[in-house]
């Protein structure tokens, strides 16, 4: 087992479409201003019967992220998504330039990674392999 996922194949053609994260209800606006106006992904319509449930959906490059709204809802403190970037060092002065904590963390070998958090809590994890 080599750990860089040429020893993972499947005969099923896995891919990820998208990752769900959940938000408050009525956080619309403020995941908008993070998601899109810091993160500068794009807003991509719902279809209506889900456009109707609230919430919203965000896409860059092959990144898609869901943001769905839940009733009880609670960040996600531990579990997140692990989202490769090429411009790493850009994106933690842009998000720190927007008031975003960025944490650096040397401990996933081969890659250079941060964390942060979403606007109402979510764990997101941004990283690029060394080179």
């Amino acid at each position: 087992m080599r750990g860089d996922g040429r020893d993972a194949e499947s005969p099923f053609g896995y891919r990820l479409h998208h990752v769900q994260l959940a938000i408050p209800a009525g956080a619309e606006d403020d995941c908008r201003a993070f998601y899109v106006d810091v993160l500068g992904m794009t807003e991509i319509g719902k279809p209506p019967v889900l456009a109707a449930r609230g919430g919203l959906w965000v896409r860059a490059g092959a990144l898609e992220i869901h943001l769905g709204v839940e009733e009880d809802f609670r960040p996600a403190r531990k579990a997140h998504p692990g989202i490769l970037v090429a411009g790493l060092d850009d994106l933690a002065a842009r998000l720190a330039a927007a008031g975003v904590e960025v944490s650096w963390d040397p401990h996933f070998p081969g890659h250079r990674r941060f964390y942060a958090h979403d606007n109402v809590g979510n764990r997101l994890e941004f990283l690029s392999p060394e080179t």
